[in-house]
């Protein structure tokens, strides 16, 4: 099976249902054995969800303290007042602490078997409009017990902020993640 979806107008990527690009990334990134790209894991994260292509939100910064996203300025992703809708903030608010996670996972990414956004909690502070900026961080203590730890199942809290254009801060997102670690090959 194959989908179809635009990133862009006018731009179709397609992506075998059957293909995880991120175990392709991981395995390229293992057989180096060298210290991970964090450009090339930016730019894998930022295209390989198709639901994200769709919506347009886009990975701008993975670092190992933070993650970025932004979403465009679309009237499709308005509701019926005009602002932007809480699906679209809170996607990317998600993406941003996707790439936070990847970010600080870099030193173990070959390890990790697998994550999910396990709960969530937002306050959107005021209406959003424009273009959006998402900026996610992860409990800098819990990175560190983590990339210093074994193999196993993990729990890590991380936060994103969303912001507009003029830098108002629109909406805070707790993030708690789940993640299994497997053991050093």
């Amino acid at each position: 099976m194959f989908i179809r979806c635009p990133p862009r107008p006018g731009v179709m990527v397609g992506m075998a249902t059957t293909t995880d690009p991120l175990s392709a990334v991981v395995a390229r990134l293992a057989a180096a054995g060298g210290p991970v790209d964090l450009e090339e894991l930016r730019r894998t994260v930022d295209t390989m969800v198709p639901f994200c292509n769709h919506v347009g939100v886009r990975v701008t910064e993975l670092a190992p303290d933070h993650g970025q996203a932004e979403l465009p300025v679309r009237p499709e992703l308005q509701n019926h007042f005009g602002t932007v809708h809480a699906g679209a903030l809170f996607l990317a608010g998600e993406v941003a602490g996707a790439a936070a996670f990847a970010g600080a996972m870099a030193p173990r990414i070959t390890q990790l078997q697998g994550f999910v956004l396990r709960s969530s909690k937002i306050a959107f502070l005021k209406p959003a409009n424009g273009h959006i900026r998402a900026r996610a961080t992860l409990d800098e203590q819990a990175v560190r017990a983590i990339l210093a730890g074994g193999a196993g199942r993990f729990e890590l809290p991380g936060l994103a902020v969303l912001h507009d254009d003029a830098d108002l801060l629109l909406g805070r997102i707790e993030l708690d993640y789940v993640a299994w670690l497997g053991a050093a090959a």
